[in-house]
């Protein structure tokens, strides 16, 4: 079989220091799993390849839709990993799957319903804890922000990705300047407000066959927040929570009662005042896979291949734990124990 591998920002050339890192960090991790495979990878002529791998790089300049018309049927596999923004990764695994090549990952129907957040939310809320969120027009600022009065409040791009455009408000005026921001980089005619819940962030990693899921690791996240802005600066994998257990147990049904959900899947919690609130579920290779991928007793990148064709791993083990730091355009790797 071949397989090629493709990270949006590293194939497009992205030097924006918020993607790039993880995204070169997570498409070098891929490279080094998959190298037992003929497998090729994406990388823009204004990137360097990848220093090691036995994997083939293939480099483009250009427009990544373009190449995958013309080349992707050369291909029987295709591991895509992009932003939900605008769709970017729905389109994309769409036009892999019109081409009759096997994407290693969700279905495009399933990364459509987790690329809008709202859609998440209406399928999920009444099968998991869920935060209360609220889907606002763009016309309709003005008469919303009128009820927010000291309680603090979320405001998110309805498809948005990592915490881009993410803002805590508690007046008017930090509403009102959080939509001009969220408006800047999200295409949808609705943003979403949701409740503030006051907690550990935190996300799970799984793997999913689409109809089973299994949970890897609890995982911590690094998260600041400064002047109502949300950063996120690393994690810690794995974290070790009283509702460890619980976590996992809600990400697991949130994921298989999305159809089409397949190979990694990512799914963001708040742990806090005793409960576990679902935040949202990301359909792609997520941050932590770079630690993972260094602690689990079997190849992640091969098992995820796996994943999509039916089998899922029966037993596995994690060893040590991994702190992954974000900093600048790179992503490091300490390990605790």
């Amino acid at each position: 079989m071949s397989l090629l591998i493709f990270e949006y920002a590293s194939a497009l050339g992205i030097k924006d220091p918020s993607l790039a890192a993880e995204g070169k960090a997570m498409l070098r991790g891929l490279t080094c799993d998959l190298e037992y495979l003929p497998a090729s990878y994406l990388i823009s002529k204004n990137i360097d390849a990848i220093e090691g791998s036995k994997c083939k790089p293939l480099v483009i300049d250009g427009n990544i839709e373009d190449w995958i018309l013309d080349n992707i049927s050369q291909f029987d596999f295709c591991l895509p990993i992009a932003p939900e923004e605008d769709f970017i990764l729905c389109g994309l695994t769409r036009l892999i799957e019109k081409n009759g090549v096997q994407v290693v990952g969700s279905d495009s129907d399933a990364v459509r319903i987790c690329s809008d957040k709202y859609l998440t939310y209406s399928l999920l809320k009444d099968k998991v804890p869920v935060i209360p969120t609220h889907r606002v027009s763009w016309e309709d600022i003005g008469l919303y922000c009128q009820g927010i009065s000291g309680d603090k409040k979320v405001v998110k791009p309805a498809d948005g990705v990592s915490c881009s455009a993410v803002q805590i408000v508690d007046s008017e005026d930090s509403f009102k300047n959080a939509t001009r921001k969220v408006r800047e980089v999200s295409s949808l005619p609705y943003f979403l407000v949701q409740d503030y819940i006051e907690g550990v962030s935190a996300s799970v990693s799984l793997l999913t066959n689409g109809k089973k899921a299994i949970p890897l690791s609890l995982n911590q996240q690094n998260i600041s927040i400064k002047e109502g802005i949300i950063n996120y600066n690393g994690g810690k994998v794995p974290m070790a929570h009283p509702l460890e257990n619980e976590a996992k147990k809600i990400a697991k049904k949130a994921v298989e009662s999305i159809p089409g959900l397949k190979g990694y899947v990512g799914v963001d919690v708040i742990i806090g005042d005793g409960q576990v609130h679902l935040v949202e579920i990301n359909s792609r290779v997520t941050t932590p896979y770079v630690a993972l991928r260094n602690m689990l007793s079997f190849n992640l990148g091969k098992a995820m291949i796996q994943a999509v064709q039916g089998d899922l791993p029966q037993e596995f083990s994690l060893e040590r734990e991994i702190e992954i730091q974000k900093t600048g355009n790179r992503l490091h790797l300490k390990v605790i124990s």
